[in-house]
Order: structure tokens, then sequence, then C-alpha cells
């Protein structure tokens, strides 16, 4: 008997997802909690100027649907695709999605389904089992192989999004296995994405996750139409593992997680709009600055892991010209916290700030092995000689949100653009009860933001 693909495997998983005893009641509290963070951080990203580049290239596309996907932007209806293009960029306007790792599942996902559910693709009752089957696919692949894959330039968001995405639009669609693992093997066949934009600080990858996201659900619909697709897609020779990760892949032990570590675990929420990567440094920088009591540091030295140091962009000086360079620089990062506290996004889109700059160039990036993700040692040394230092130890654990203080997270960044506790209270009732509340519930909300910022 020929063994079980992963396509397979992964397929009788997300089929498997149909029955509730099969969902660990800690991961569907943590669904709950990713899709509420979802919405939540869309609202604050209502001052970023990708969604309504998203929206004009969606309408040149497909045109005003009246039967279709609402552009949370400006309320306009084109396409299920149209709508996921526009309110991925609008998910993504604030880089303070969820990461799983290195890749951001939750602004893939939610706007897809979302989409999915307005337009009658999916009935409402299926939305958080799809988010979960789309955490888990594209978990388990970001955890194997974006070590491999991200050092070379993709992007794991794009790589593995695509998977994640095919995984919840089979779920949506009522797919049974042997559909399923066609979409997820046309799915491999569809993913692709550069770091580049990071590098140049430049706006593709705001674009990439509503691409990635079409993708899986087109991966899907194929697969219903009755698509025949290559069963070793992810392990054969040829395939999704060797041609991405540069490795071979281990199918056995691939498989033997699958449903036994859940990846929407290792899902966490960023405290402030920049890299997943900052969000450590910040907090450092902020330590820091209570300790020197105004003193100025003459050099720093900043000492992460070189996963983190080696993503592309994070080592950036300068110059700025945009916000994809500026949140993903940790010299910038660092240096904005030193001199102004927390960042906001009004402060990270201040290119020329010379007190910033002038800091900038006094702190070294140091690339440490012995320090681990998600940590950062930061050494001052001020104008007498003597060194201060900052060491901050996180992991996910410290970032793995429960539904207080996300909620806390959510009513601070909303408030910048003047989203009140009403608005989170909305969404609290929908992710607990989707069908009762109603997906108008969170259209609704999106339609009061637009209202309040045209008067």
């Amino acid at each position: 008997m020929q063994p079980m693909s992963v396509t397979q495997a992964l397929a009788k998983f997300v089929v498997g997802l149909n029955h509730p005893s099969n969902i660990p009641s800690a991961v569907a509290d943590k669904a709950r909690v990713c899709l509420l963070n979802g919405y939540g951080i869309a609202l604050a990203c209502f001052d970023t100027p990708y969604a309504p580049v998203a929206a004009r290239a969606s309408i040149a596309i497909d045109g005003e649907r009246p039967d279709g996907a609402t552009m949370f932007i400006d309320g306009r209806k084109t396409s299920l695709f149209g709508a996921t293009l526009a309110n991925g960029a609008l998910f993504h306007g604030r880089a303070q999605e969820d990461a799983c790792g290195a890749a951001h599942l939750g602004a893939i996902l939610i706007p897809l389904l979302t989409a999915a559910v307005e337009t009658g693709k999916m009935p409402i009752d299926r939305l958080l089992n799809a988010l979960i089957a789309g955490y888990e696919v594209g978990g388990l692949f970001e955890t194997n192989y974006a070590p491999h894959t991200t050092p070379v330039g993709l992007r794991a968001s794009a790589i593995f999004g695509s998977l994640s995405a095919a995984a919840a639009a089979s779920y949506a669609l009522n797919l049974n296995e042997e559909q399923t693992a066609a979409a997820i093997a046309n799915a491999a066949s569809f993913s692709g994405g550069l770091l580049q934009s990071f590098e140049d600080g430049t706006d593709e990858w705001r674009y990439q996750l509503g691409i990635v996201a079409r993708n899986g659900w087109v991966a899907a619909e194929l697969a219903r139409a009755g698509s025949v697709s290559a069963p070793f897609a992810i392990e054969g020779k040829n395939g999704f593992v060797r041609a991405y990760a540069r490795t071979d892949c281990n199918a056995p032990d691939l498989i033997g997680q699958i449903g036994k570590t859940w990846f929407i675990h290792r899902v966490v929420f960023k405290p402030y709009p920049v890299c997943a990567f900052n969000q450590t440094p910040v907090n450092a920088g902020l330590s820091l600055k209570d300790k020197l009591q105004g003193r100025k540091p003459v050099r720093m030295e900043v000492r992460m892991n070189p996963y983190e140091t080696g993503y592309a962009g994070m080592d950036s000086q300068g110059p700025f010209h945009s916000v994809s360079g500026t949140l993903m620089s940790i010299p910038f990062c660092i240096a904005n916290t030193m001199l102004y506290g927390a960042p906001t996004m009004q402060k990270m889109m201040v290119f020329n700030d010379p007190a910033v700059l002038e800091l900038i160039g006094k702190i070294k990036l140091v690339s440490d092995a012995s320090v681990d993700r998600l940590c950062c040692v930061i050494h001052a040394e001020l104008e007498d000689g003597s060194v201060v230092t900052e060491t901050m130890n996180k992991s996910i654990t410290d970032y793995n949100y429960d539904r207080t203080e996300l909620k806390d997270l959510i009513l601070r960044v909303c408030a910048e653009v003047g989203v009140g506790p009403e608005a989170f209270d909305v969404l609290s009732r929908f992710v607990d009860d989707p069908k009762g509340a109603g997906i108008q519930s969170v259209l609704d909300c999106f339609t009061k933001l637009r209202q309040s910022l045209a008067r």
C-alpha cells in the first residue's frame, strides 16, 4: 500500500474539523481572539494609504458589483477577490496584524473568509473552523520551513499563505478529502513572494496577502471543479519543500505533527505598529529610556538573533522614505522609541527627524546566535564611559495575548482613529456567535468609522 501523502494527511485533518470533538476548546478560543484582533486592527488602519490603492485596482479589474463583497475602506462592493485584495491591504496597513513566526496568516484568511460569507460562498457557521484550518496548515509549513526559506529572500506569508488559504477555502466550500488534497496541491504550485520590497522600503508586501488569498481560493475551486493534482506536491523530488526550502521533506515527521501540535497557539499579537521582530527591541528601548532618565548615549550596541537581524530591511539605517522602511528598521525603531516613547503610526511616518537620524548613527547592530529569537540586548555607552545594559528576554508566551490583554491593545490602537469601545463590544459579540450576530454587524463597524471620518 502506498503511504499517505502530506496533502492527503492535511485533507483528512481539514475535513475532520467538521466534527467538533476534533477541535480542543482552547483552539476554538484562540481562533476567536485572532478574529477579534484582525477586525480590531483593521479599524485602526483607516489612516494608512494602501487599501485605497488596492481598492482602485480592484474596481479597475472587476468593477463595482452590487451583489459582491464590501471593500471596508470606501464601502463599494466588488468581486470576492477584489474585496479580499483591498481588505487584505487594510488589515496589513499598520503592520500590526497577527504573526505566526514570520507569516501573517490572519490578514490573509480573515478578509478572504469575510468576503466569502458576505457573498454567500460560505455559510457563516463554517467561519471559525475554516479559520482554524488555515492557521494550522499555514503554521505547519511556517514552523518547519521558514528557517530555510526566509534567509534566501522568500516571504513566509506569501510562500506558505497560499497553502493556508487553500485549506481554509476547502473547508469553507465543504470539499471532501480528495478535493481538499487537490486544493492544497494546487496551492503548492501557486506559491511565491519575495522580501525585496522590505529591503527597498516599498509597498508590494502590502498587496501580497490579497493575491495569496485569491490563489488559495482558486486552488480550492479548481479542485472542486475536478482538477487532477499532484499527490506528492509537498514531498516529491520536485515538490514544494525541495523547491522552496532546498531540503528533503521528512513526510512522516510532517504528517505526525498534524492535529497533534496546534500551530494556532504560535500566533502572537503586536503591541506596536512595527515588524514582529521589532516588538521586543521597542520594549527594550522603552525600558532603557526609563533607566537613562534623560542621559544621552554616545554609542549603542544592539544584539539580536541572526534570523531577525538578517531579515530584509531590519538593518537599515536610512535614508527612509516610507513607513515600509521605518517599521522594519531595528535602528529606527529603537532610536524613535528612545527619543519619543512607544511608537504610533504617526511617529513611524516621520522619516527625516534629525534627532532620530543622529541616534541611528550611534547604533551598531550585532548578530548574536546566543540571543534567542524575540529577545534583545542593548548596551548604551554614556559620555562618562559607563555602560547601561538592557536585556529583554521575551517568548511567544509574552505576545500570546488573552482576551483581556487583546481588548486593551485594540482599544488603544483604535483610539488613534477615533474608534470608541462600542466597536470592540460589537466585534466581541460577533466572534462569540457569528451566526447570531451576523456579518452585517462587522460591516457596520467599518461603515460607522467611514461616516465619522467623512464629517
